[in-house]
């Protein structure tokens, strides 16, 4: 059955009058009538009575017209949201988070975007680092946030905001009310540790300070989460290295404390597939990287945020005038 057929067959049963309808679909009414034939010999029944001057609806054709412009009006509705989603105005973006990241940014990235892009509806997965790089190279995850430094060369990336590690200690530890604790002086600590199965670069990257400080740590626990590393601390299995943004977490019984002798950022990125972009996903990461900018601005020290806001404005001051 031709779309076509419900339109002519839906026009003519609101004009009742061939030559009217024929005007509006702007056609000859002998395709018309062949149009409407060939529907009714489709359905083996009869839809309209006709004569030269009298077009009516059978009951038939009434049943049949509320159908038909059920139909229509699913087509029409489906077009436009093709054409919406192909503009970049509607659509759903699934983007994969680690739990961590939560206390990074994330939130500010996602409730920008949920005010600028109406109609664009995204849902955050909480994955791991490598579920979401296995989700993004096989087009299960149109974005996600992850904690790594390099990504696969088919994936683009964009750095999130920086963050320090820190000690994690019990509030009981003896440097839980320190300044600042020299690495080297944890050496008997047991210490909480990521799992490499989990994150690799999470696991690599507290390895690589704990090289440089010329400490060997007794790893008693592998977690799979800061989150849980956290907790673990909390409750007395040992000490850790995490990401300062932890504190945001407010767990009871923790202290986040700087230590010296091997400093470190965090990796985090927002990642994507640029073989699976769509306007929607364009759409995302402009946001996401005019939020992340906001935010690095906003961590800097009062004098050096004035002095880039003025230079901000000297340049705009200073561009030539466009010919």
């Amino acid at each position: 059955m031709k779309l076509n057929s419900l339109r002519y067959f839906a026009v003519l049963a609101e004009e009742l009058h061939f030559g009217r309808a024929a005007d509006r679909l702007a056609i000859t009414q002998p395709p018309l009538s062949l149009a409407i034939k060939a529907l009714e010999e489709e359905l083996g029944v009869r839809l309209l009575l006709r004569s030269s001057k009298h077009v009516e609806l059978t009951p038939a054709g009434s049943a049949f017209l509320e159908e038909a412009r059920q139909i229509l009006d699913r087509v029409a509705r489906a077009s436009s949201i093709a054409l919406a989603v192909a503009s970049g105005s509607r659509g759903r973006l699934d983007v994969g988070m680690a739990g961590s990241l939560v206390y990074r940014g994330v939130p500010a990235i996602v409730q920008r975007f949920d005010t600028d892009a109406h109609g664009i509806e995204l849902i955050l997965h909480e994955m791991s680092t490598a579920e979401q790089l296995q989700g993004l190279l096989h087009g299960q995850l149109d974005a996600g946030f992850l904690n790594a430094f390099v990504v696969p060369p088919q994936l683009r990336s964009l750095p999130l905001v920086d963050d320090e590690f820190v000690l994690c200690l019990p509030a009981a530890h003896r440097y839980a009310g320190a300044k600042a604790v020299d690495l080297g002086d944890l050496c008997e600590e047991r210490f909480v540790m990521f799992s490499r199965e989990v994150s690799p670069a999470n696991y690599d990257n507290v390895i690589a300070i704990f090289s440089r400080a010329g400490v060997h740590p007794k790893t008693v626990h592998a977690a799979r989460q800061w989150l849980t590393i956290v907790a673990m601390v909390a409750e007395g299995l040992g000490v850790s290295l995490v990401p300062r943004s932890l504190a945001r977490s407010r767990v009871d019984n923790v202290r986040f404390v700087p230590f010296t002798g091997a400093s470190a950022i965090t990796p985090a990125l927002l990642v994507w597939n640029p073989a699976r972009t769509s306007p929607a996903l364009e759409k995302f990461i402009a946001s996401a990287g005019s939020t992340i900018a906001g935010l690095r601005e906003a961590m800097l020290p009062m004098p050096m945020r004035s002095r880039k806001q003025q230079q901000g404005r000297s340049n705009l001051i200073k561009r030539p005038p466009q010919r």
